[in-house]
């Protein structure tokens, strides 16, 4: 039997398979992550750890948990954890590949139709009773048909994306490691992320990047807050260097209250809910449990970690 710390409660019964399986399973009680403090306490003595990207795994808590060998990791990435930390200490990292691809591409397509269609703003008008009348020039937004959408990061989500876009007849532009990504900037109407968060990638959208986009472009983030350069984003939506940007992460997540972003009319941002669905959210759980189940038995994780 091994003890399983689990840093949050799950949607659906996988957590149930652990029981089943004979496991000692530990679910941290708040809804809210654990502080550091309780998350070290709550892994010492662990052997295996299901954790959110909201808990930084990193050395120290390595160090705080001697008996760990298996980290899983409910999410489709792991920059939450030090995976060359837990490699050299024989720790099993897995992750949720895949499982949320549809959900996040659905996502990504309902904030770009949102910020095109300028949904927000034209909500808001109607409740302040600024909607007076039809206006042949009011809330004019882009038609998708014949726009250029350039995808920068053409993995599995990218490709979902790209797959729902030539639906609403957008020409698809991926934009890969090789190419030129300003060029590509400069000739998409959206830009829509989905690289994983690494050193290569953070703050790949600087404000050199901005600048090299239209300014009726809008830009649209579901990837990692990170690999926006959020400062130079506000100062490009408040100039007009970009029409407008719609985003699920933020960095930091959650943003301050008083965050510039958030007071700007032409940014949307919403919770981080990519994978918010009850589908996605409970295979996640289900993909999580089967890399646990795997590694305390001894054998590899059916869904290994990959960025090391």
């Amino acid at each position: 039997m091994a003890r399983v710390a689990v840093t949050r409660n799950l949607p659906g019964q996988a957590l149930e398979r652990l029981h089943v399986a004979g496991h000692e399973v530990v679910v941290w009680p708040g809804e809210l992550p654990p502080p550091r403090d309780g998350l070290r306490e709550l892994v010492a003595g662990a052997e295996a750890l299901l954790s959110l990207l909201t808990d930084r795994v990193d050395e120290e808590l390595l160090d705080a948990a001697p008996s760990l060998v298996a980290i899983a990791n409910y999410a489709v990435g792991s920059d939450n954890i030090d995976v060359r930390a837990a490699a050299a200490r024989g720790i099993a990292v897995g992750v949720t590949p895949d499982v949320l691809t549809h959900a996040t591409a659905e996502l990504t397509i309902a904030l770009l139709l949102a910020a095109a269609r300028r949904l927000l703003p034209a909500a808001a008008d109607v409740s302040a009773g600024r909607w007076r009348t039809w206006e042949p020039t009011g809330w004019l937004g882009l038609e998708l048909r014949d726009a250029t959408l350039a995808l920068v990061g053409p993995g599995r989500i990218g490709s979902a994306v790209a797959h729902r876009a030539r639906a609403f007849g957008m020409r698809v532009e991926p934009v890969g490691r090789g190419d030129d990504l300003h060029a590509a900037l400069a000739r998409a109407d959206v830009v829509s992320l989905h690289v994983p968060l690494t050193e290569a990638t953070r703050k790949l959208i600087d404000g050199a990047a901005l600048a090299a986009m239209k300014r009726s472009a809008i830009l649209v983030n579901t990837a990692r807050g990170a690999v926006l350069d959020q400062a130079a984003l506000v100062a490009a939506l408040r100039s007009g260097t970009i029409a407008a940007a719609a985003l699920d992460v933020t960095d930091p997540e959650p943003p301050a209250p008083d965050d510039p972003l958030l007071a700007l009319p032409n940014a949307l941002v919403v919770p981080h809910i990519g994978s918010a669905t009850h589908a996605a959210r409970e295979r996640m759980a289900d993909l999580s449990v089967d890399n646990l189940l795997a590694a305390l038995s001894g054998r590899p994780m059916p869904h290994p970690e990959t960025q090391r």
